[in-house]
């Protein structure tokens, strides 16, 4: 009788021991699921694309507000991966740029799932500035020439970003 109770006791801490590995394991394959940009940030607390565009329009020059939100990347600096275009829906866009210089992703990051942490404003950009992004782009010297008047838009300062792998 005895040695059953001592089976059964070890049996118990055999399950429960397979039981918080299996938990620990997916929460290191959650947190697996992102590669990280910058300063680490968190999945939670995310706004979708659609609510952005919405907090971007309601912005006025030299307004800035705290934002984390989520979206595909349309286009990504194609000389260092020093800025991308995030998709705001409704053939609207955010241009990120990253803090302080800080960090870049990857060249080939178009089209990939990202979740960005930082600063939304709106801002002018000048047609040399637009000229820049264009040739960085890979744009032909006739769309950089095409060029001729400055752009209002939704721009954003990312501390941080999540890409999903």
């Amino acid at each position: 009788m005895k040695n059953i109770l001592i089976v059964s006791i070890c049996l118990l801490f055999v399950v429960a021991c397979k039981e918080n590995k299996t938990k620990a394991d997916e929460t290191t394959i959650n947190k697996l699921a992102y590669t990280t940009y910058g300063e680490k940030i968190s999945d939670d607390n995310v706004i979708s694309k659609e609510l952005a565009a919405e907090k971007f329009s309601n912005l006025k020059k030299g307004d800035t507000i705290n934002l984390k939100f989520a979206s595909t990347i349309n286009e990504v600096c194609k000389e260092k991966g020093c800025w991308m275009k995030l998709d705001l829906g409704n053939n609207k866009e955010s241009m990120v740029r990253f803090k302080d210089y800080g960090f870049f992703v990857p060249l080939n990051a178009d089209h990939k799932e990202v979740i960005v942490n930082g600063k939304a404003f709106v801002t002018e950009i000048s047609i040399d500035e637009l000229r820049h992004y264009a040739k960085d782009a890979g744009n032909s010297e006739e769309e950089i020439a095409a060029i001729t008047e400055p752009e209002f838009t939704y721009a954003f300062e990312a501390d941080g970003v999540l890409m999903k792998q």
